[in-house]
């Protein structure tokens, strides 16, 4: 049994082991420096490794890592000499970080390794202060104020070399403003002059020192020179009043020159503004004579075309309502009629329903029913009679009578007179023969036996 158990052992240990190697192996991460210190494969005192991952030997090796982020150093230097021995104060603000060279991350590994971010900020600010003050007394102020990139560059110069001697390197430098005490800085305008004064200063003393050794070497000698340089100082300067007189008389000339230039643009604006003035009144008044003739055509157009529309109108309004009207006549007119006729056929439907029955009711015979008829209307007939000689109003008849006395047939002519009246009155039997009906026997008949001399003289 213990033969079995030996093979579970050793896959036991050798999973153990496998287990154990794979714990020590370390992954290095993008950002930081894998330090492995103890026993190394290059004898030296750590590895580094950044980027990628290694074993870390258990009890003979052990590991440590750097950060590799940006420390920000704010290094504001005051009261630094530059190289003409004026203090200044220059403020700065330095990016650094642990450098991944080889060299630089091996010093890193030696000096760095255990300190906090702020403990390896204050080791930098120590070195950069300390270069800081080498590169600015090495530089004048004109240049410092002036020549910014060199400036950076040499700082970049100086400050790498003692920044890479613990592992770090210089990412990027940001000076602002450059001030000193003096005030030199702001008075850069007025070197110029000032070196000008010193200078002439300088020569006077020279020439004052070689005057003295001069006259020290003989008197003659010096009163000649002084002459000579009194004549020529004469000369020079008549020469320097004469060059004087020439420039006045030249300025005064181009003076005059430009003031007769500039009244005469002055004397030609005036003009032309006085042209375009007097152009665009008359545009002006060119626009409002337009817009008057054009004012007057709209009054007077436009009122008789608003009064020709209104005619129209009316001529329209007039015609529609005449024809409204006629249309109304016409209706009433219509109606009117069509009630007449309605009523007449309603009175001749009645008339002919009506002599419908009274033949009916005469038996079917037409002349009885025709008799019938003519008795209803008798009495009118007869008042007709009446009504004809009614109106004859005879108040007095005279009557000549010849001298026979009677006529043939006996009458006289007062007798005469009377019948012809009477006879003027139509009988009834006449009026129904002019009707084209015959009076019926048991009303009369008509006598056949007239003497001729009537018959003839009818």
């Amino acid at each position: 049994m213990s033969v079995a158990i030996l093979p579970i052992i050793a896959v036991v240990v050798a999973i153990l082991i496998v287990a154990a190697l794979l714990n020590r192996y370390r992954r290095c991460p993008s950002d930081k420096i894998l330090v492995i210190y103890g026993t190394t494969a290059n004898g030296g005192s750590a590895k580094c490794v950044h980027g990628g991952g290694t074993f870390v030997w258990p009890i003979i090796q052990d590991y440590a890592y750097l950060s590799l982020r940006p420390i920000s150093i704010e290094a504001n230097l005051t009261n630094a000499l530059s190289r003409q021995n004026i203090r200044v104060d220059v403020p700065c603000r330095f990016t650094v970080g642990i450098s991944t060279e080889g060299d630089s991350m091996n010093n890193a590994a030696e000096r760095l390794l255990g300190l906090t971010p702020g403990e390896i900020q204050d080791m930098a600010r120590d070195i950069l202060f300390g270069q800081l003050r080498l590169v600015i007394a090495s530089m004048s102020i004109e240049e410092l104020n002036s020549d910014r990139d060199k400036f950076q560059e040499n700082i970049m110069k100086n400050v790498e070399i003692e920044l890479k001697k613990v592992g770090l390197k210089l990412i990027n430098v940001n000076v602002t403003d450059i001030k000193d005490e003096s005030g030199y800085i702001e008075a850069l305008g007025q070197e110029a002059a000032a070196t000008a004064i010193n200078a002439a200063k300088v020569k006077v003393a020279e020439q004052e020192k070689i005057g003295e050794i001069g006259r020290a070497e003989a008197q003659k000698e010096t009163r000649i020179r002084t002459s000579a340089a009194n004549a020529d100082a004469v000369a020079g300067e008549n020469e320097a009043k004469v060059a004087i007189a020439n420039s006045d008389a030249e300025r005064r000339e181009r003076e005059a020159e430009a003031q007769r230039r500039a009244v005469a643009a002055e004397k030609v604006a005036q003009a032309k503004a006085l042209e375009e003035a007097y152009s665009a009144e008359q545009r002006a008044e060119l626009a409002r004579a337009e817009r008057e003739r054009a004012s007057q055509q709209a009054n007077v157009i436009v009122a008789q075309e608003v009064e020709k529309r209104r005619l129209v109108i009316e001529a329209e309004a007039e015609a529609e309502q005449k024809r409204v009207n006629a249309k109304g006549e016409a209706d009433a007119i219509f109606a009117k009629m069509e009630a007449e006729a309605k009523g007449l056929y309603e009175i001749l439907t009645k008339q002919a329903q009506g002599y419908d029955k009274m033949i009916q009711a005469a038996g079917g015979d037409a002349t009885k029913a025709y008799t019938l008829l003519l008795l209803e209307k008798l009495p009118e007939l007869v008042k007709t009679q009446v009504e004809a000689i009614k109106g004859i109003n005879i108040d007095k008849v005279t009557v000549w009578d010849g001298a026979g006395g009677a006529n043939a047939d006996g009458k006289t002519s007062t007798a005469n007179f009377v019948s012809g009246l009477m006879k003027s009155v139509p009988p009834l039997a006449d009026l129904f023969d002019q009707a084209g009906m015959s009076l019926p026997e048991y009303l009369g008949k008509k006598k056949d036996n007239a003497p001729e001399t009537e018959r003839t003289a009818e």
